[in-house]
C-alpha cells in the first residue's frame, strides 16, 4: 500500500459547520476527492480548535498591531493563536509538509486577508495559522492554487 503525504485541510472545505457565519462552504474539487480517497486529509478549523464558537462575530487582523479583533471590538487573538498552535501540533504529529487553508481568513489566509476595517477590503497578508505553519517550513496553499499542490505531490 502506498504511503502518501498528508495534507492539513481547513474543515470548512469538507462542508463542516465551522465558519464564523455558519455558512456551509464545501470545496468541490476532484483533487480533494482523490486526496480523501488516498487518506491524505487531516482536517482542522483553527478558530474552532482555539475555542471559538459557531456562529461567531466576524474578526479581522489589525494591520498595525497584528491583533485579531471582532467587529464589536473584542480581542480574540488568544483563541486564534491557540488554534494556530494546535494546527502546527497536528502537522508535527502527522509529519505534514503541506496545508490547504481558506483564503482571506484571519487564521488561514495564505496570500490575502481582510484589512481590519470590516469594509470587505482585502490586502496582501497571511492569517495567524498560515504564518505559524510557514515559519515551521510547511507549504500553505489555498483553494485557489490546488493544482500547484497537486504538481508538488506528484513529484514526491
Amino acid at each position: 500500500m502506498a504511503i502518501f503525504d498528508k495534507i492539513l485541510l481547513s474543515r470548512c472545505f469538507l462542508g463542516d459547520n465551522v465558519r464564523y457565519n455558519s455558512e456551509i462552504l464545501a470545496l468541490r474539487s476532484p483533487l480533494l476527492k482523490i486526496w480523501q480517497q488516498e487518506n491524505r486529509i487531516i482536517p482542522i478549523c483553527p478558530e474552532v480548535a482555539g475555542g471559538l464558537s459557531v456562529p461567531r462575530e466576524p474578526a479581522e487582523q489589525q494591520p498595525n498591531s497584528g491583533q485579531i479583533i471582532t467587529i464589536s471590538g473584542s480581542n480574540v487573538s488568544k483563541a486564534f493563536n491557540e488554534g494556530a498552535n494546535k494546527a502546527l501540533l497536528l502537522c508535527q504529529q502527522h509529519s505534514i509538509r503541506f496545508a490547504v487553508l481558506k483564503e482571506s481568513s484571519p487564521s488561514c489566509g495564505s496570500t490575502l486577508i481582510y484589512d481590519g476595517s470590516f469594509s470587505n477590503t482585502k490586502i496582501p497578508g497571511q492569517g495567524v495559522t498560515s504564518v505559524l505553519l510557514t515559519q515551521a517550513g510547511i507549504r500553505v496553499f489555498s483553494e485557489n492554487n490546488l493544482d500547484e499542490l497537486a504538481k508538488l505531490l506528484d513529484k514526491n
